[in-house]
């Protein structure tokens, strides 16, 4: 019997930068009432508070999840009121690197004139995230930039090679994530074991970039069972088939 269910967001548990629909938030809440939950995502803390908090019961069940944003650098948890437990964030000389990295790693991609919608390079205290399109852009453009990751592959290379004491990971619909080498999804399942005192192998990871480079890749790499989902659809459908098991293991 697995113990802990951990979820990307974006493309997951939601279409990037959306909320959970009301049959996720259902489903969620079904969770939280058998099973420890927790979400790794690139996305800040004000996109967990907006995406899943709104959407969920304030009950006593929020106790069962944990919240970790900026992919495992940042971790939240629940008593009366949301929590800060660590924060892993960059300095301002290597926020500057990495800022300045990828101002030169995607140049290129800005050459088709393409529009974009608010701030393209976002610092969330303890990772740089690239979104190509900018932070509000439409998710149907969004889509369509690149859905094959050919585009965040080629920035990815050039950054590995400008910047390696750093990890580069491909994140969302048109973004890259930055964050402290060694801090990544890996980071952050090694944090839920030790924190929650559950062995990785009782824990399910579930994303939509579970591949190499993807940033939802080093969790499967760090030893947690790994389901990979196309959608939000399709992750609901593992969330009925995870409570459905748990209810006959009961």
């Amino acid at each position: 019997m697995k113990r802990l269910i951990v979820f990307d967001l974006d493309g997951t548990l939601a279409e990037s930068k959306a909320s959970i629909d009301t049959e996720m938030a259902s489903l969620l809440n079904s969770l939280l009432a058998i099973v420890k939950v927790a979400v790794i995502s690139g996305g800040a803390w004000p996109q967990f508070e907006k995406q899943v908090l709104a959407h969920l019961r304030r009950d006593e069940c929020l106790k069962n999840l944990s919240l970790l944003p900026t992919c495992g650098t940042k971790y939240y948890r629940y008593a009366r009121s949301w929590e800060q437990f660590y924060s892993e964030d960059f300095t301002a000389a290597e926020k500057k690197t990495i800022i300045d990295s990828l101002r030169k790693a995607t140049a290129s991609s800005h050459d088709d004139g393409h529009k974009v919608w608010g701030e393209v390079i976002e610092d969330r205290g303890s990772q740089v995230t690239f979104s190509a399109l900018g932070q509000e852009a439409p998710l149907d453009e969004k889509k369509k930039w690149d859905p094959d990751f050919v585009k965040r592959k080629k920035i990815k290379a050039v950054l590995d090679t400008l910047i390696p004491q750093f990890s580069v990971r491909l994140g969302g619909a048109t973004s890259v994530d930055v964050t402290k080498q060694g801090i990544d999804k890996a980071y952050g399942i090694r944090k839920l074991r030790d924190i929650l005192q559950i062995p990785i192998d009782q824990m399910i990871f579930i994303g939509d970039a579970v591949f190499p480079g993807g940033n939802d890749y080093p969790a499967k790499e760090a030893g947690a069972l790994s389901i990979e989902v196309k959608d939000p659809h399709e992750t609901k459908r593992v969330i009925e088939a995870i409570i459905a098991c748990m209810g006959e293991g009961r």
